[in-house]
């Protein structure tokens, strides 16, 4: 039985978010025009990037809850590039990552408590399954 720290972080998280994307996660409206935080130039070119933010969130809090927004925020930001001076890391939008974590509790998959969000044993088995699949070999394409 494998867990998610023995598998490919690329490829689970390729898997993760085709299932979120077949149940039907609620995806906002916005998502599609806005950047993914201030560092960013643009949004993202990606048609799935909601779907995959969304497992990469589940993959996080798996291994590294409870987490909140504001650690995510910090974990998804990036380095602005500048011309004249010294670039500088700015943390990633928050708006994202909080609907992507009301989704995940709406599906069950993660709930919310004094310390932040934590894994719930429905996400905690929907990780491990995708998990087992990915080292079994089983289904080789999403």
């Amino acid at each position: 039985m494998a867990n998610v720290l023995e598998v490919d972080a690329s490829e689970f998280i390729g898997r993760a978010a085709g299932k979120l994307k077949a149940s039907n996660v609620k995806k906002p409206r916005y998502v599609e025009f806005v950047k993914s935080g201030a560092g960013k130039e643009r949004p993202p070119a990606d048609q799935d990037f909601w779907y995959v933010r969304c497992a990469s969130i589940l993959r996080q809090v798996y291994l590294n809850g409870p987490l909140g927004v504001s650690a995510l925020r910090t974990r998804y930001g990036n380095r602005k590039r500048h011309l004249v001076h010294s670039h500088h890391h700015f943390r990633a939008g928050g708006s994202l990552i909080k609907d992507a974590f009301d989704a995940l509790e709406t599906l069950g998959y993660v709930k919310k408590t004094g310390q932040g969000r934590v894994i719930t044993p429905t996400g905690k088995s929907f990780v491990d399954k995708i998990s087992n699949e990915i080292a079994k070999g089983a289904g080789s394409g999403s």
